[in-house]
């Protein structure tokens, strides 16, 4: 690497991803064409106006991100966009970073129900702020203008169903989401039913995609997009689409998708198929 070049490391999910989008406009307008992201590589390549270059973390060539051995690599700066509760991270990267590393924490610690990840709920007075926000108002203390990437809704009268099957979480069932389609058909919506890799849904005209370029392109000829919180519900939200999001464990006000949107919760506001066609009716 060449000595002006910046190393940005994000180990997040998809949605966690979609959130940093504006952290990464925000650091490309201040470092200029400088930055080499580091973290799952099909998710960097959805936001690739961003990097100077973009290298998935699984690679051997990374391993001494997370060794304990001393090497002689060094980047004139470490950005790390991510969670280091007890500073292990920072401490281990700021060993390769020239001037002073930059560490932007991915999320308040605001539990709602249960634990994530652990970490028991607290009174931080930002548990309320969404995580975009959260994330660019750290950048103040780096001397960084935080810039947010602004979303327009791309209207269209398509509406896309995403149903899942909950595992760890809780999820608004996909039997549910069979029921709004042909409802919504039966009145004459464009609607179109997408699917997840893994669940069969019985309708001939369900739509899969695998890779999220193609998903991306997929999405940004606009419309609505339904669906359980999900990596993709907020990649949908930063392609332009109107997201209308149902939550369970998280809280939405943190974790709402990009852009324009109207969350839901289960078991706090009530709904059900009929209420949430007349949202979408509405919209449209």
């Amino acid at each position: 690497m060449a000595d002006n070049e910046i190393l940005l490391i994000h180990l997040g999910g998809l949605g966690d991803v979609c959130l940093s989008e504006s952290v990464f406009l925000s650091l490309r307008n201040h470092f200029g064409n400088t930055i080499v992201a580091v973290g799952t590589k099909r998710f960097f390549h959805l936001f690739p106006g961003y990097f100077l270059r973009i290298h998935g973390v699984e690679s051997r060539h990374w391993l001494y991100l997370f060794s304990k051995e001393a090497t002689n690599i060094k980047w004139k700066r470490v950005i790390f966009i991510g969670k280091d509760r007890k500073g292990e991270l920072r401490r281990r990267w700021q060993e390769i970073s020239l001037d002073p590393m930059i560490f932007i924490d991915m999320y308040p610690e605001k539990e709602v129900r249960g634990q994530r990840s652990g970490v028991s709920a607290t009174n931080d007075e930002n548990e309320d702020v969404h995580v975009e926000e959260y994330q660019l108002a750290q950048l103040a203390q780096f001397n960084i203008e935080a810039v947010k990437k602004e979303i327009l809704w791309q209207k269209s009268p398509r509406v896309i169903l995403y149903p899942e099957k909950g595992f760890e979480k809780e999820k608004w069932e996909p039997e549910n989401f069979v029921t709004l389609y042909e409802s919504l058909r039966s009145k004459g919506v464009q609607a179109r039913m997408m699917s997840p890799a893994g669940l069969r849904v019985d309708i001939p005209e369900t739509i899969s995609i695998d890779d999220l370029s193609d998903v991306k392109s997929f999405f940004e000829t606009g419309g609505i997009f339904v669906s359980n919180d999900s990596g993709m519900a907020h990649l949908a939200g930063v392609s332009g689409l109107f997201t209308i999001t149902i939550f369970t464990d998280y809280d939405p006000r943190v974790w709402h998708p990009r852009g324009t949107n109207v969350s839901l919760r289960l078991g706090e506001d009530w709904f059900n198929c009929d209420a949430l066609e007349k949202i979408i009716l509405n919209v449209i």
